[in-house]
């Protein structure tokens, strides 16, 4: 069974920044796609950023363009999602997940495995 594991979460002013690391063990999963979800209290489990398999393409949720970016880094097996000029709407548990359907999908339900969770908290 394959395991993520995400860390870097933390509090941290509006306009700050912060980098999520998601790292894989037991299993490699340089094959899967690989996103970011993010679930505020309340609310819908989201989509926030995906990157393909080899890195080359990358995908963001409107909400977050311009100030997050994914990354991957196959080697060690880690994904990072690097985040600036935070905004206290970013407030979340973010979520590491890993897709075998070929695909950079929005959709939760696509995701084959799940990390544990990380919370940022963005305070004004």
């Amino acid at each position: 069974q394959g395991q993520l594991v995400e860390s870097g979460g933390g509090l941290v002013q509006a306009g700050g920044s912060l980098r999520l690391s998601c790292a894989a063990s037991e299993r490699p999963f340089n094959s899967y796609y690989m996103g970011w979800f993010r679930q505020a209290p309340g609310k819908e489990r989201e989509f926030v950023a995906a990157v393909t398999w080899s890195g080359g393409r990358t995908y963001y949720a409107d909400s977050v363009k311009g100030r997050f970016t994914i990354s991957r880094d196959n080697a060690k097996n880690t994904v990072y999602l690097q985040m600036i000029s935070l905004k206290p709407e970013d407030t979340a548990v973010y979520y590491c997940a890993a897709t075998g359907h070929g695909i950079a999908t929005i959709d939760p339900k696509d995701y084959d495995y799940w990390g544990q969770g990380t919370q940022v908290t963005v305070s004004s």
